[in-house]
């Protein structure tokens, strides 16, 4: 795919281009839906146990395109049943204007939890994660109670998918 400018519309390349046939195998031998973005790194802050995986980054950049979000934190072991008890009130759920969807990740889901976030536009999410009066409650605990011990969000451009998510393009999907 040709590289593209931040504020330019994604494409759709061949999947086979950005992922080795032996994973594409593997993942359609066991009924996998797949799913590649390409996105390129706009803003950010925190770390990844320890490191600046995607290097220095401005923590806002005026980026308003489509966009998709990493937040990533390790949970104290201390505040793990205060995190998972408001945990749920601080995700988006499907109506939010702007929201594509979401999936949870992490190498440890219960500890070292992640979201992956898909955004029609940085001022949706942005409208979202700091006037939701749920999402605002949950910053705030995780502040006052010092839930994490370690905590990362980047903000990507999005510059290519290939394939779906739910049998939907991600980027078209409304949540």
């Amino acid at each position: 795919p040709k590289l593209q400018t931040p504020n330019s519309k994604p494409t759709t390349p061949d999947s086979s281009l950005l992922t080795p046939d032996f994973l594409l195998s593997w993942w359609r031998f066991f009924g996998c839906e797949v799913c590649v973005f390409t996105l390129q790194p706009v803003e950010g802050h925190g770390s990844w146990d320890g490191q600046q995986c995607f290097g220095e980054l401005p923590r806002q950049s005026g980026y308003k395109e489509q966009i998709a979000v990493l937040t990533r934190a390790t949970i104290r072991t201390g505040k793990l049943r205060r995190f998972w008890k408001h945990a749920a009130q601080a995700a988006p759920a499907p109506g939010i204007p702007g929201y594509r969807g979401s999936i949870g990740i992490g190498e440890m889901p219960w500890i070292k939890q992640a979201t992956f976030s898909i955004w029609e536009s940085s001022q949706h999410l942005k409208a979202w994660a700091y006037q939701s009066a749920a999402h605002s409650d949950v910053i705030r605990k995780t502040r006052s109670e010092n839930w994490y011990s370690e905590e990362m969000f980047v903000r990507f451009a999005i510059r290519s998918v290939a394939g779906t998510i739910r049998g939907e393009n991600p980027l078209e999907r409304k949540a």
